[in-house]
């Protein structure tokens, strides 16, 4: 649509506050607010960026809706920004990519972490932290015997499974707790999650003490992570949110902006404490080489907070006050929040500053911290990748074979979910990758691994190495993505196809992170087992463990030191001429 067209079209319009839609073969490229329909669209006649003359060009039709007052256009605008996406609007991306807790409407509900929850179930959350969740949910399962099984594990049983034994469970599914007990859990549950952080971490804190007591100290230790893990997760306001009258419930709102995406964390204080955050992320308009303006950098924070406030708000109940980093400049959503009895209050000192400053810094902890994660998730078109396992085997020439499984969160290494196997001696790398896999989804299976299902799981190699994991994960029954980088290439091996990303891309990074260290971890483990194993070389006069050491990190194995020549030994440090020929006598 060209300037004239543009002109045209605002001629036929009405002097009254509405909506109006860029649309191109039924599409929805852009969608704007007005005080007055009329001026407002003539405006884009002489665009006043690249981007938006771009949209304009591409637009073969302006759609409009007439509404009573200015605040009816704002909230309208927002729902259909949130229906159609539009292209070239800053769009709030939906909150299903962060972690939530449900508890399931059963006869005997269920616990679980979920981003997509069911409809009659109790929802708390989202959060901000998937392993911060991981602990807290099994510390209640522990405390109080929830269960986490599925429908058809927990249907017709005759006698209780192993989370019963493991004391994760009180199994009602066998009655070995009656419902009405059970229910009363399930209210303790309930109670933490609302924000009632006691009735876990006094538990929690009596055992503490009862192991130190009984000198227990490493499950002591435990207990006191898990403890200060469980007394952070509802935020850490230990002061009281300063609040004016009959102020029950204040949001404060903290923004971060890296290049074209930003990211608004939320804090929620109700009667002056805090009981919840989240963050979202809203994504800039579309955007093309040679565009040199960007909506969300060229508009600043402002910008982000009025888009933020209609879209998150248009279908939430208002907090009494809203605490922000600076003002968002839009007279229209000062009007609509002022009409709703909303406080609106930039802080510059005292409590609440502190406040804002604690949403700041949760809004920067996630720009660029999660992208990686999206990104491969959205080039592998699977749902989260968030936790990774990844995978190498180790071994020389078939001996002292082992496997690694190590396991990224968030992009960082998670050492205490690192598992390692030894394997049967083999030398073919594909039977050994298909067994460590088997082992891995077995334990999965039957519960015997106490870490989450991982959303990816990450071989080091190529097609065979992809397919030996492929065939165990499917005799076994464990459907978890899968795929593999093979290092020479560094091409990302998926079941279906090949994939080469530029050396650059910060998923392809992710996945080089994983893989070397999962070859690292095989590596030291493999070299472990091999310096530690009991040979022949023990009975050898003269030879210590640290010759015996370097002579097997020199050769490989017992066979290669018994065939090396004496010449050979003698270049190991440690052996001399004499010590060589009592090796080559006694081996």
């Amino acid at each position: 649509m060209n300037a004239e067209g543009v002109r045209e079209r605002a001629t036929s319009l009405p002097r009254e506050p509405g909506v109006y839609q860029f649309r191109t073969e039924g599409t929805t490229l852009y969608v704007g607010k007005a005080v007055d329909l009329r001026s407002r669209v003539r405006s884009y006649a002489d665009p006043r960026s690249a981007r938006i003359r771009r949209m304009v060009d591409r637009a073969d039709e302006i759609e409009i809706a007439v509404t009573d007052t200015e605040t009816q256009a704002l909230l309208l605008e927002a729902n259909l920004i949130k229906r159609h996406q539009p292209r070239y609007n800053v769009r709030l991306k939906d909150d299903k990519s962060y972690p939530m807790v449900q508890l399931t409407d059963h006869e005997a509900p269920r616990i679980e972490i979920t981003r997509d929850p069911d409809e009659s179930a109790t929802v708390f959350g989202p959060y901000t932290s998937k392993r911060q969740v991981e602990v807290v949910v099994k510390a209640l399962r522990e405390t109080y015997g929830v269960r986490g099984c599925s429908d058809h594990k927990y249907s017709g049983r005759d006698r209780p499974c192993l989370d019963y034994e493991m004391g994760l469970c009180t199994a009602p599914c066998t009655r070995e707790i009656d419902l009405e007990s059970y229910d009363e859990d399930v209210t303790a549950v309930e109670r933490f999650l609302e924000g009632e952080t006691g009735i876990l971490a006094d538990p929690l804190r009596r055992e503490m003490e009862t192991a130190a007591q009984d000198q227990n100290f490493e499950r002591a230790a435990n207990l006191r992570d898990r403890l200060e893990t469980v007394e952070a997760f509802h935020g850490e306001g230990g002061e009281a949110v300063q609040s004016t009258g009959d102020e029950r419930a204040v949001d404060v709102l903290g923004v971060a902006i890296e290049g074209g995406d930003a990211t608004v964390a939320r804090l929620r204080a109700e009667n002056g404490k805090l009981v919840d955050r989240d963050r979202h992320t809203l994504e800039a308009p579309g955007s093309e080489p040679g565009d040199g303006t960007d909506a969300i950098e060229s508009g600043g924070v402002p910008a982000v907070l009025a888009a933020f406030l209609v879209q998150y708000y248009a279908e939430r109940d208002l907090p009494d006050a809203l605490l922000l980093p600076e003002r968002h400049g839009d007279d229209e959503v000062a009007a609509w929040l002022e009409a709703e009895g909303v406080s609106v209050r930039v802080p510059g000192a005292g409590r609440e500053a502190k406040l804002v400053d604690l949403a700041l810094k949760n809004a920067r902890r996630n720009v660029g911290g999660r992208d990686e994660c999206a990104m491969l998730a959205d080039a592998l078109e699977i749902e989260s990748a968030e936790r990774i396992e990844g995978f190498d085997v180790s071994h020389a020439q078939g001996k002292f074979a082992v496997g690694s499984d190590v396991t990224f969160v968030d992009g960082n290494a998670e050492k205490a979910d690192y598992r390692r196997k030894k394997l049967t001696d083999e030398n073919d790398d594909y039977a050994n990758m298909k067994t460590l896999l088997e082992w891995r989804a077995r334990r999965a299976i039957q519960g015997r691994d106490d870490r989450p299902d991982p959303d990816l799981l990450l071989i080091d190699g190529g097609e065979g190495q992809l397919e030996a994991a492929r065939d165990a994960l499917e005799d076994v029954g464990w459907e978890v993505p899968v795929v593999a980088l093979a290092k020479a290439e560094e091409r990302v091996v998926t079941p279906d196809r090949s994939l080469s990303w530029p050396d650059d891309a910060p998923h392809l990074h992710l996945l080089q992170r994983v893989r070397d260290e999962s070859h690292r971890f095989a590596v030291q483990y493999h070299q472990t087992i091999r310096d530690d194993v009991s040979t022949v070389l023990d009975d050898v006069p003269g030879i210590g463990p640290e010759t015996r050491k370097r002579l097997l990190g020199r050769f490989g194995s017992v066979e290669n030191v018994r065939e090396a020549s004496p010449e050979d030994l003698q270049s190991v440090s440690g052996v001399g001429e004499k010590t060589a020929e009592t090796i080559k006598s006694r081996l």
